[in-house]
């Protein structure tokens, strides 16, 4: 079993790192800047997670954080970013000239693997990977930008699948959390597919810096594994009051509602907003979107006000519980006539001394919650008694 975690482990941060560097290799070819492999140092920070992690962690994932996943984003984001930004990336040569490329360049690589059958020596074999690497180099940047950007949310999913969990989630939270990074990764390749592909978008490069900027920010709940474990609450937070309870009692719910208000459906909506209001980008996909991010976050208030009420509801409830055990000692302590109090006899002490007495030996049943509400009730009344005697002395 520990053989299996390592070899997960060290496998999905190895296809980390192949991807980061496939991601670095179309910067460098595309702005024929061979500075740019200086991204590729990126990893080096990838590599020293490994290294800790195989020393104090087993190979095993961390608490509420995967470290793994958060230095992919660091390694790959940055040549996501270039690629995008960069001019060549935004038009494609014509179709028809595409596709007589893309029909010679087919043509060379039957050539190159027959003649390797025919032959099987190895520099045929490498004659057939440099003609692959050249048939691949040929396709339109906007196509390979579009490809890195699927490839990489797909690795995210995978990379979370194959990474050992940690010891504070269970199989079935991290399979409910594969599920939701899921239809994630599905909305934020739609949100950077549908703006960007806007021409008004393009020629516009602080807009698609904004839009870059939201869909790093998007990324960012991918590392966390907060949206899904679930805390146990002691008694002790029922006494705190209403802001205690609720934040321990739906943590996950709670972080689930703030990571699509603040993360995602929340910068995408006000993003969309934006381009229709100000920028007049209007079309059909574009209002669709903006319509459903509107509802997701509009059903995630509701649900914040729905778990807020359950909450008070609650506390409510165990208040009427308290002041329902506490009537019996009140009626016995209330047994005492007025004529008792008013007098100054000795009799009326020593009604007042055993009404005392037997407020203080009624047994009724007390919930185990409120025991302590309880005592601390008889001790009050207890020092209101003890100072109605002082008094009563004194006349």
């Amino acid at each position: 079993m520990e053989g299996l975690v390592l070899f997960n482990a060290l496998t999905t941060r190895l296809l980390f790192v192949l991807h980061s560097l496939v991601g670095v290799w179309r910067v460098t070819l595309v702005t024929k800047e061979p500075r740019y492999w200086l991204l590729a140092l990126l990893n080096l920070l990838l590599f020293l997670e490994t290294a800790l992690t195989l020393k104090f962690k087993r190979g095993r994932g961390y608490k509420w954080f995967s470290p793994a996943i958060f230095l992919y984003l660091i390694s790959i984001v940055p040549s996501l970013w270039l690629l995008e930004t960069h001019h060549e990336t935004q038009n494609c040569i014509s179709q028809s000239e595409g596709m007589s490329q893309n029909t010679s360049s087919k043509q060379d690589f039957n050539q190159t693997l027959i003649s390797s059958e025919q032959t099987h020596g190895s520099g045929d074999l490498i004659e057939m990977a440099r003609v692959f690497v050249n048939n691949l180099s040929a396709t339109c940047e906007k196509s390979w930008t579009l490809g890195l950007h699927q490839t990489f949310l797909l690795m995210l999913i995978i990379g979370r699948w194959l990474l050992p969990i940690g010891g504070t989630i269970t199989r079935d939270q991290h399979s409910e959390l594969l599920l939701m990074f899921v239809g994630t990764a599905a909305d934020i390749l739609e949100f950077t597919s549908e703006t960007l592909a806007e021409k008004n978008v393009r020629n516009n490069p602080t807009l698609v810096c904004a839009i870059l900027f939201v869909w790093t920010w998007s990324m960012l709940q991918f590392p966390l594994d907060l949206a899904v474990q679930q805390v146990t609450c002691p008694t002790s937070v029922t006494a705190r009051g209403f802001s205690s309870l609720f934040f321990c009692q739906y943590s996950a719910d709670l972080w689930n509602i703030g990571i699509s208000v603040f993360i995602q459906d929340g910068p995408f909506l006000v993003l969309r907003l934006i381009l229709m209001i100000y920028f007049k980008v209007i079309n059909q996909m574009l209002v669709f979107f903006a319509v459903k991010n509107f509802l997701v976050v509009t059903l995630h208030l509701y649900r914040l006000v729905v778990l807020a009420m359950d909450v008070r509801a609650s506390l409510q409830h165990q208040q009427e519980g308290l002041r329902g055990a506490s009537r019996p000692a009140e009626s016995a302590v209330s047994g005492v006539s007025a004529e008792a109090w008013g007098s100054g006899s000795k009799e009326g002490l020593a009604m007042l001394v055993r009404a005392s007495s037997g407020a203080a030996v009624v047994s009724y049943p007390t919930p185990s919650v409120f025991i302590d509400s309880s005592m601390q009730l008889e001790h009050s009344r207890f020092l209101v008694l003890t100072n109605r005697i002082s008094l009563f002395l004194k006349h």
